[in-house]
């Protein structure tokens, strides 16, 4: 699935203002923070100001108050997974190849180390035909 012809960047497409969860910050807090900010994810960072995971609504429900785990008590750090992320420069193609390859709907956008921003589907739907984004549903949530 190729958009090279548009020739943008992960940069072009991703939302800004991208605001974090703290890694030692309640998951009650990272849910009060999702209502706020109408959001399903949210990237956890570190007091290094470094990008550790991202935490999702269902990750709250089904890591945590599913399991009988104190939403008080347990950390966004610990529901931290697989960090993955694209470089602001990528292209689009790095975007969705990393999104697919990985079934994620929503890829961090770094550059110097820092958070710069998120592509979500909501932004991919900006920008690709009808045709392309339907090929990318499809693989993303494709089983392996």
């Amino acid at each position: 699935m190729s958009t090279a012809q548009t020739g943008k960047k992960a940069r072009d497409v991703m939302h800004e203002g991208v605001q974090c969860v703290g890694e030692h910050d309640s998951l009650r807090t990272a849910s009060q923070m999702m209502c706020d900010l109408g959001v399903g994810a949210l990237p956890i960072c570190g007091d290094d100001d470094r990008l550790k995971g991202i935490i999702t609504d269902r990750d709250i429900v089904v890591m945590c108050c599913a399991q009988g785990r104190d939403i008080d008590q347990t950390t966004a750090g610990e529901l931290a997974r697989g960090l993955v992320w694209v470089d602001a420069d990528a292209s689009i193609d790095e975007a969705l190849f990393t999104m697919e390859e990985h079934h994620i709907k929503r890829l961090p956008v770094i550059e110097s180390h820092r958070l710069l921003g998120m592509i979500s589907e909501a932004d991919l739907a900006k920008e690709l035909s009808d045709t392309k984004l339907a090929e990318f549903v499809h693989r993303v949530y494709a089983l392996d």
